[in-house]
């Protein structure tokens, strides 16, 4: 019982629209109708800027964070923290409070991450800018940090990591298939360093 009430819990904490709710409450703007559509931090820097941006992206990381100590929290210790974080991303991709169109994972991915393994968080983040740097396309970043994931998991030997951050990549590879193919055709905007 205890377990269910976990998982639901992490599902609607990862529900929680925050980019939705700082446009709306900050800028007056629902930024699903600007943009790419998308609640996530990157349409959010686009649509509102780098403050809106960066709330909205804390927000969701922690989305995760939260939902993956919650077997700690609640004392249940023999629950893998990947799991109520699984819910938590499943939450913020199809969020009950926003009609079940959300983020692409992203940012909520990596706070579960950040709960998990701390240092995975921090390589993951370094190996995103690090490719944001070089090719300007946020999606491909994300992506290919997530595959760097699966090679960080595979080095220390840990199972549950290896299944979850594979799984959570292919997620997060699935739902940037258009970005996916705007990079091909050349089409994906790129972010203009400051």
């Amino acid at each position: 019982m205890i377990e269910a009430i976990i998982f639901i819990l992490a599902y609607l904490i990862g529900s929680i629209p925050s980019g939705l709710i700082v446009g709306k409450v900050g800028y007056g703007i629902d930024i699903r109708e600007h943009g790419s559509g998308n609640l996530g931090g990157t349409n959010t820097f686009r649509t509102l800027g780098i403050k809106a941006g960066l709330i909205v992206t804390i927000a969701d990381i922690l989305k995760g964070t939260l939902a993956a100590a919650f077997p700690i929290f609640f004392g249940q210790e023999d629950i893998s923290l990947l799991l109520p974080g699984v819910f938590a991303v499943l939450g913020h991709t199809y969020p009950i409070f926003a009609k079940f169109k959300g983020g692409k994972a992203v940012a909520t991915s990596a706070g579960v991450l950040l709960c998990y393994e701390p240092l995975l968080f921090l390589t993951l983040v370094i190996f995103f800018f690090i490719v944001l740097y070089l090719s300007k396309y946020v999606s491909l970043s994300s992506m290919l940090a997530g595959v760097s994931g699966i090679i960080y998991s595979i080095v220390i030997k840990d199972i549950w990591l290896i299944i979850v951050v594979s799984l959570l990549t292919l997620f997060v590879i699935y739902r940037h298939r258009s970005n996916i193919k705007r990079i091909i055709n050349k089409t994906e905007p790129k972010i203009k360093w400051l």
